[in-house]
């Protein structure tokens, strides 16, 4: 294989790995039931004027699965971290009792559940368009290459490889929401 079309597969092969990456954090953004302080991770508080993510102005933590305390490094800034947490409609009710702010997480319902599933399914699918939309751009860079000298066997062996690649990353993003799916749904 040239060394244009290897640049092609390696360029493919790590704009596939940021897709996947991108599929996973928006998975796991979706809650399970479970406390977690990633659920907190796109709260933007108004810290002097300006948005800032809420773990950069407390710290976050989950004493059980139930709960998360979000204990603010400043206490004049208990009322805009719980505005923060109202306005990103979390579904959750943030409890200020003075000294930090408390998050009761529901149990999911059966119909929630199922709800989230189909956004975790959602999801999913936009990690494999995202896949599918590298490998076309690769096959077309690759077959570009042909005004450089490029044979048609080395380009057949270059849309191959990049095959094979989406092929593995499909299956990884497909393993990721499986595993989500599991969580969700168990109770």
């Amino acid at each position: 294989m040239s060394e244009l079309i290897k640049k092609q597969v390696n360029d493919a092969k790590a704009s596939m790995d940021k897709a996947v990456e991108h599929a996973d954090n928006e998975l796991n953004k979706i809650r399970a039931g479970k406390a977690s302080p990633s659920m907190l991770d796109d709260v933007l508080v108004d810290y002097y004027g300006s948005p800032t993510p809420l773990s950069q102005v407390g710290s976050v933590n989950t004493p059980d699965a139930r709960t998360i305390v979000i204990q603010p490094w400043e206490k004049s800034l208990l009322g805009a971290i719980e505005k923060a947490i109202m306005e990103a409609n979390l579904g959750v009710n943030p409890q200020n009792d003075g000294v930090i702010i408390r998050i009761n997480v529901p149990p999911l319902t059966e119909e929630r559940r199922r709800d989230l599933v189909k956004k975790a399914k959602a999801e999913a699918e936009n990690g494999k368009i995202a896949i599918r939309n590298i490998r076309k751009d690769a096959n077309e860079k690759i077959r570009k290459l042909k005004s450089e000298g490029v044979s048609e066997d080395e380009m057949k062996t270059g849309e191959g490889e990049i095959q094979k690649l989406t092929d593995a990353y499909i299956v990884k993003v497909e393993q990721l929401s499986e595993a989500k799916e599991k969580d969700i749904m168990t109770v």
